[in-house]
């Protein structure tokens, strides 16, 4: 029996060199993305390398912030496993034209332009504004937290951090004695002895730690001094003593309860509905259709203190971007209200705040004893009071029902979808870079489905 089959020959050799462009269909995504940096300006990027011609060739700039974008938009964000897939994934060897650099060579890449790299959210959101997105009628504000690149068995207390110290540089000195009397005081070996090399590094990432938990405790020291100074200037005008607990006078160094993580000192322990994890608090702030238009990263764990460094945040980036729209409405849920709140964001030219001052199901058991409020408003209500009756009526509830639907599936996308549970690298800065980069890959990922790109991109690759 004959079977009409097509060969399968792994042997055969191509007659004509291989064309990328055959290997995937312009509707992919790496298309979109090529096109994409091709419209970004990457001078910040090139001014880093010599323009004389010496040295070492070194990777295409623009290549390399593709690869890094094209790898964020699929959820892989460690290096090595972006250096395996330009090996294993056509995707990858396309947005890298074959190219294979190493995993050391795309870390060191995305740590040597972190602030250029930072920079290109703004260009992104220049390109979703340009091609019709970004409606900011309404926008919404949450935070929500990720895993830091460190473990919470690695918090230790001031006086265990203070004791490693001690022993490490015990064994450094015995490490010196013993070189000097091998090879003399003026002489060195070739090499480190082994294990040196990590406890000095070690070192470094506890004597930060240590200086971390020493500043906090200096700041509460100051704070409170002030706070007693202003109260004794405060009794001693009015002749009268203060009600209410006096601000208690701290320790000058840390108590034996104060910790702090040797492996990211920056970052902080936080408490989320699955238990406790040693992480940051990312804040966002998305616009109608899901553009994230305002990204930030906090060591704090409550999201009280981040609504007023979020609007100014938001505000700047508009203005950089070139959009001269600003929002007329600003949702966010319980954990940012506060009287002050309300106080230092309400301006005339600035948005309508609707922040809810109870979680969201005691406000419909409020709005089912309650109803909605009728009639002029009372006077003499507290900031409280007229939030509250702001939020139950017909025009509230409307508004403020869109803060679900916007900002929340965003994180459900970026952490599922783009796998942002955790980040990649260690320090705060480094923290605010990365997700600064996922924020990007974000909108890029909403203007390719949107088809709606500023260059034709979907009318020049489509038909």
């Amino acid at each position: 029996m004959a079977y009409n089959l097509l060969p399968c020959d792994r042997e055969q050799d191509y007659f004509m060199p291989p064309s990328l462009r055959e290997w995937l269909g312009e509707g992919h995504l790496v298309w979109f993305v090529i096109d994409a940096v091709g419209q970004m300006d990457l001078s910040e990027f090139y001014a880093a390398y010599r323009s004389d011609g010496w040295g070492a060739a070194a990777y295409e700039p623009s290549m390399m912030v593709a690869l890094l974008l094209y790898a964020y938009c699929r959820g892989i964000r460690s290096s090595r496993k972006i250096a395996r897939a330009l090996e294993e994934d056509v995707g990858f060897r396309v947005v890298a034209a074959n190219q294979q650099p190493d995993f050391r060579t795309i870390c060191r890449f995305r740590a040597e332009h972190e602030k250029a790299l930072e920079r290109l959210f703004v260009q992104v959101l220049r390109l979703c504004r340009e091609a019709g997105l970004v409606k900011l009628g309404v926008v919404a504000l949450d935070g929500t937290k990720v895993a830091a690149n460190a473990a919470l068995a690695a918090n230790r207390g001031y006086e265990a951090i203070r004791e490693e110290v001690r022993r490490i540089l015990a064994e450094a000195r015995a490490v010196d004695a013993e070189e000097d009397g091998l090879f003399g005081p003026e002489h060195r070996g070739d090499e480190l002895p082994q294990g040196l090399g990590r406890r000095a590094e070690r070192l470094e990432r506890l004597e930060e730690a240590k200086a971390r938990l020493e500043q906090e405790v200096a700041e509460e020291a100051k704070t409170a001094g002030e706070h007693l100074a202003q109260r004794r200037e405060d009794e001693a005008s009015s002749g009268k003593k203060k009600r209410g607990r006096k601000p208690k006078v701290t320790l000058s160094i840390p108590d034996g309860e104060a910790k702090a993580n040797t492996s990211d000192p920056d970052s902080r322990i936080m408490k989320t509905r699955q238990g406790y994890v040693q992480g940051y608090n990312v804040q966002t702030v998305v616009s109608q259709d899901q553009v994230i238009v305002a990204v930030g990263v906090t060591r704090e764990a409550n999201d009280v203190q981040q609504l007023k460094p979020m609007l100014e945040t938001l505000e700047r980036t508009l203005e950089a971007a070139g959009i001269e729209e600003r929002p007329e409405t600003a949702l966010a849920d319980a954990g940012y209200w506060s009287e002050a709140n309300v106080t230092a964001c309400s301006r005339p030219d600035g948005p309508e705040l609707l922040i809810a001052t109870t979680k969201d199901w005691k406000q419909r058991k409020l709005l089912r004893e309650q109803g909605c409020p009728r009639g002029r408003i009372p006077q003499g209500l507290s900031s409280k009071e007229r939030m509250e009756r702001k939020l139950l009526t017909k025009r509230g509830r409307r508004l403020y029902r869109l803060r679900s639907v916007l900002v929340e599936p965003v994180y459900g996308q970026v952490k599922e979808g783009q796998d942002f549970r955790r980040f990649m690298r260690r320090g705060f800065s480094a923290a605010y870079g990365e997700a600064a980069l996922v924020a990007t890959s974000h909108n890029l990922l909403k203007l390719w489905r949107s088809g709606q790109s500023p260059w034709g991109w979907a009318k020049a690759r489509l038909n």
